[in-house]
């Protein structure tokens, strides 16, 4: 499968909607928005992200949109993120995206976060060379409870 990334267009936010309200992929990924349904939110949220300065790129699957990845933050604190169409899971193509991001994005250290029952998400980090470094516990929207969480560090 032929992994690319490229600049969000306006088109690819439907898509990025669709999947960011998948309820496994909701639960899966935890630490979201309070409401991940609310699509005035979404679109306010994906305004102020495209006009930030932060790294935000659309994952391509074989020309498919089949996500988003982003570095955000001020410097020192930059944070990875990503979110893939659940179709995808399983496939290498998160593995890919983020690797493809950290490649574009130099600067260390980056952080991400991932619950810690995220598997798969945890197994992506720890192939592109992030480490724990820290776990906190704190109130998942996409649980509706607290659970605990994973903090890891690439390149500190």
């Amino acid at each position: 499968m032929d992994i690319a990334l490229r600049a969000v267009e306006d088109s690819d936010l439907p898509v990025f909607f669709r999947q960011m309200t998948d309820p496994e992929a909701v639960r899966m990924a935890a630490f979201g928005p309070e409401d991940p349904y609310d699509s005035a939110a979404f679109a306010v949220h994906w305004k102020r992200l495209r006009a930030s300065s932060d790294v935000l790129r659309t994952v391509l699957a074989d020309g498919q949109v089949a996500g988003s990845a982003a570095v955000y933050g001020v410097a020192g604190e930059r944070e990875v993120t990503y979110w893939i169409d659940r179709i995808y899971w399983g496939r290498g193509v998160a593995t890919a995206a983020l690797r493809a991001l950290l490649a574009e994005v130099p600067e260390r250290p980056l952080y991400a976060r991932a619950a810690a029952d995220n598997t798969g998400s945890l197994r992506v980090l720890h192939k592109c060379g992030f480490l724990e470094s820290a776990r906190a516990r704190g109130y998942a929207a996409g649980r509706g409870e607290e659970i605990d969480e994973v903090i890891l560090v690439l390149g500190e």
